[in-house]
Formats: structure tokens, sequence, C-alpha cells
């Protein structure tokens, strides 16, 4: 069957004081590949899965540490899992019976070196050094560099130690357990120690209902497309020349998550160009790039390049479209010194908002933060101050938008283990969720989003999420922020975080001063950005200041000075 029902019982964690919870976890990924993602397995790959599950259990494990491990070559005695409760040398004849390992694979001279210490190679080494008339005693990077041109070929372990060594093995099927790391995780960064060595169980993860329609991955040739981008990163990644590169970026696909990610390959493939000259191939990479940071720097190199009107044409329509305040900023920039070398009229100079701002002198406190003596000084009874900074926004965005976050959509979710959809940072994430969004926004313009946040709160308590840090969100802070914070401004808020979410979920500011009594005309509450002796203000922290400053929603930026005695002012 290519695919079990949604409703199949979520694969359990290991218990860390398990010895054998690596391997608990391990056949949960391979279980869930074959239950969720068969279909764009070849029939060669999911019988060797099966007979991976079939193997003994010290095998099994034997094998899961040996995966887990940076690269694929290991010596025998080198293999120490007492867990196992067999000795290595019976679960590495089973796996070498089975053909998951080489026990005879060829060895570059390089690969040598990596697996052997600079003691057990320089007997080896030595009349070879001496015939070409260098020391026996060179460090062993410079032993590699010298005997490099003499040894070019791969040999056998017998044929560069003689007999009398335990064997070297190598692992077969590296390539399928990539496959599978893929499928699971839904990229190549994360190593299995990220799912395998971590205790899963001490967090609750949102239940998402998995089915065809929901995976990334719809087709096999879209596994091999993201492969062959993950190659091509690498191949960047080791020094390969753009140009050798670019022949290999796959043409563009119909899959939304892997245009994305052919979106960042082709950002980077036009950053190294550009860095090793390559300035047409480059605006040709950013060109091609949807990536947010390729426009501008495709606009850049166009300055660089003094193709000034072809800059020009391009940043104008650019100009047309919804930027976040990064870009805008970038852009105007740009458009201003293509003004000028063009005699065009120049964009409108958009002057921001004053920053309100105060100053507090205090006694310097022997302990704790700048942020925590504003704080105290602040609080009043009846005006209490909160240290938020960068959570109390996202976490009320979190609960009203809870059910949209962990919507299913195709490339969000990939295992039952995610804190947020994989493509939280997409620049499509709001796009492919346009009309849940809306839904949400509509709560807060029919007065229902204290009802759908409070909810959320009671239902999801503990449940992870990329926007609700639960021990700050207090009952207490939640409350007063929903009778002090009108819904408009939360509206206001939200759109700013989705243009941008990146971007925008920091450089809030640190503090938020509720006035629930205040009947008068002015704000129910005030955000406040503190700032020590020597600090200032970050951009996308003075950003935020003036979009609110712009958008009437009231915050302040706190310069603390010290006093050495006396009575704050």
């Amino acid at each position: 069957m290519a695919f079990q029902s949604p409703m199949d019982t979520r694969p359990g964690t290991a218990d860390l004081e398990n010895p054998l919870y690596y391997l608990e976890n391990m056949e949960t990924v391979v279980g869930w590949v074959l239950n969720h993602h068969a279909d764009l397995l070849t029939t060669e790959e999911q019988d060797r899965l099966r007979a991976f599950q079939a193997l003994s259990l010290p095998a099994r494990a034997l094998l899961t540490r040996m995966v887990m491990r940076t690269g694929e070559l290991f010596r025998a005695d080198k293999l120490r899992y007492p867990e196992l409760g067999v000795p290595e040398s019976e679960a590495l004849e089973e796996l070498v019976a089975d053909y998951w390992l080489d026990a005879e694979p060829l060895l570059t001279l390089d690969q040598l070196f990596r697996l052997y210490t600079l003691g057990e190679l320089r007997p080896v080494f030595a009349a070879a050094l001496q015939e070409a008339g260098w020391q026996k005693t060179l460090p062993k990077w410079q032993m590699l560099e010298v005997l490099q041109q003499s040894f070019p070929d791969a040999l056998s372990l017998a044929d560069w130690l003689g007999m009398d060594v335990q064997p070297v093995v190598c692992i077969n099927p590296m390539a399928l357990f990539d496959r599978v790391r893929l499928m699971f995780f839904g990229n190549l960064r994360q190593s299995w120690s990220d799912f395998v060595l971590v205790e899963l169980g001490h967090q609750r993860y949102e239940p998402v209902t998995f089915t065809p329609d929901s995976r990334a991955f719809q087709h096999r040739s879209e596994v091999d497309i993201y492969l062959t981008m993950h190659q091509c990163r690498e191949w960047l990644d080791e020094g390969v020349p753009a140009r050798e590169v670019w022949p290999e970026v796959p043409a563009p696909s119909d899959n939304a998550w892997l245009a994305s990610r052919r979106d960042r390959l082709l950002l980077e493939l036009g950053r190294q160009a550009e860095r090793q000259g390559e300035r047409e191939l480059a605006l040709q990479a950013f060109g091609t790039s949807g990536h947010r940071e390729a426009r501008l720097k495709q606009l850049r190199l166009l300055e660089r390049m003094k193709r000034h009107r072809e800059a020009w044409a391009i940043a104008s329509r650019w100009q047309t479209q919804d930027l976040s305040d990064a870009e805008a900023q970038g852009l105007a920039r740009i458009l201003k010194r293509l003004a000028a070398k063009l005699g065009e009229g120049p964009p409108p100079a958009l002057t921001p908002p004053p920053i309100r701002e105060f100053t507090l002198t205090l006694p310097k406190p022997a302990l704790g933060s700048v942020e925590f003596a504003a704080q105290q000084h602040l609080w009043r009874d009846d005006s209490p101050v909160f240290y938020v900074e960068n959570t109390l926004i996202n976490g009320l965005f979190g609960l009203l938008c809870w059910q949209t976050i962990f919507e299913p959509v195709p490339g969000a979710f990939f295992h039952p283990f995610h804190v947020g959809p994989a493509d939280l940072t997409r620049e499509d994430f709001v796009a492919r969720r346009q009309a849940s969004f809306d839904r949400c926004f509509a709560c807060l313009q029919d007065n229902s989003y204290r009802e759908r946040i409070l909810d959320n709160y009671r239902a999801k308590q503990g449940t992870t999420n990329p926007f609700v840090i639960w021990p700050v969100l207090t009952e207490e802070l939640l409350s007063l922020a929903l009778d002090c914070i009108p819904p408009a401004d939360l509206e206001r808020l939200f759109r700013r975080l989705l243009l941008n979410i990146r971007e925008h979920r920091s450089g809030f500011p640190d503090l938020i001063r509720f006035h629930p009594g205040n009947t008068g005309p002015d704000r129910q509450y005030e955000m406040i950005e503190v700032k020590g002796p020597g600090d200032r203000l970050q951009d996308h922290q003075i950003r935020w200041l003036e979009f609110f400053a712009g958008a009437g929603i009231p915050a302040s930026v706190c310069y603390v000075r010290w006093q050495e005695t006396g009575v704050p002012e």
C-alpha cells in the first residue's frame, strides 16, 4: 500500500534511559517513510528497508550508529558499542553477509589518512618518504601532501597496510538512507542526530493530518530534483566554479516547495558567480531567482556595471509591489542613486515619523539587566509593566492563527514532530494559506478574536508553536493584553508580521505597560524599548518603531542613564 490512513496511530518516541533509544527513533523514521512515502521508493528500496527491519537487534543498532556518524568508512577496531549485547564483530558479520557493509572497499590515500593516526602511518610510508628525500617525522598534513603524487590510485586496505589489520567497512546503501532522511525531514540540512539522538517525548506536538496531497513530494522525480539541487549546493560549498554548476541546476518545477529551494540555490550561485568575476552569470542567476534578496543584489550589480538604465527599469517596476521595510529601504536608496545618474526625477523622499523618547536616570543595580531596572521603576499597581520583547505580539498571533499555521499544505509537514511548518519563512507562506488567514483577520473585525485566542490558549497549553513561548505567556499577561490592545492595532501588527516573518518577528520593544483603568482617549497600553548607556537602536528595531509611529500605535524608547547615588529622577 502506497500510503496509510491519516488515522494511523502517531509514532512514539524513545526514552533516553533506554540504551537503544537511537534505534527506536531510527525505526520510527524508516516505518514512517514506508507508510507514507512508499510510492516514491522503488521496489528494491522498499525491500531493502524491510530487510533492515528484519535484521537482528544488534545488527540494526550497529548500522544505525554508523549511519548517524560522519562519512561512510569505519574501522572495525574502533566500533565500541557495549549496549549491543554481543561483540561488535558478530553484528558486523551479519551486516557484511547481508550486503549492508562492504568489508573490502578501495581506499584513496586521503581516506586512509582520515582513518589512521600519524603513529600508525609513519612506519608504512617511511621508506617512500626517505626515497623522495623527506624526513619520516613530517607532520600528518605534510606527509599526505608529499605522498599524493606517488599514490594516486585507490587500493585495498591489505595493499596499503598488509594483511594483519582489522578491516575497514563501508556503508553500501548510504544513498538510500539519505533519501529516507530527505523524505522524513524534508531537507538534507538536518542530520540524523537532529531526530535520532534527541528525546522528543518531552514536548507536545500539534497533531497534523497527513494525506498524500499534503506531502511535499508527489512524484519520485521531485525527490530526484531535490537531490540534484542539494548536490549543486554542495559543489558550490566545495568551491566548484559557479559556471560549472550552472548547467546542472534543474529546470523550474511546478512544485512550489521545490521552486522556493531552487530560488535559494540560484541566489547562492549568483553570489558566488559575482565573487568569481562571472558578472553576466550572476545577473542571470539573480534575475532567474525569485528569492526576495535576489532583486536587490541584481540591481546593485547592475549599478556596479554602470548599466543604470536597465537597473532603473527593473527598480521602477519593482517599486509598485508589496515590499518589506528592508526591501523598500534598499530600493529607495538605489532609486535615489540611479535618478541622480540618469537625470530622472528622484522618488519622493519619505520622512519617517518621529519616534517618541524619554530618559530615566536610575541607580545602577548590583544584579539584573537594564530592562529589569526600567521595568521595576516604571511598574505601578494600576499600570503593570511586563518584559515581553518578541514574545507577546508573536504569541497573540500564534494563538489567533493556530489552525492556519498548522494547516497541512504541501511541503509544510513531513513527520509528526514539527515545531512549526517547514515553509514558515518562505515567501509564499501566506499566499498558500490566504483564505485561512483572511478568516483569522475577520475574527479581529467581528470581535470573536478574544474567544478564539483564549480557546487555543487553553486547548493547546504546552503544545509547540513557532510563535508561542508558553512560560512567558501567562494568563495575567494574556488577559491584560486582550483587555488593553485594540483589535485594530493587533491587525496592523499581524499584517506587518506576515509581510516578512523572518525579518519582522524580531525587533519588538522590550517592555509593555498596561493602563487597564484608562477610560480617556489615550491608549490603554504602551510598548517601550529600553536602551542602556552606550546601547543604540538596531535597524530592525527602528523600522518597527517608525511603523508604530506611523500607525498610531503607542511606543517609545527609554534611554537609561546610571547615577552613582541618590534618588532616581
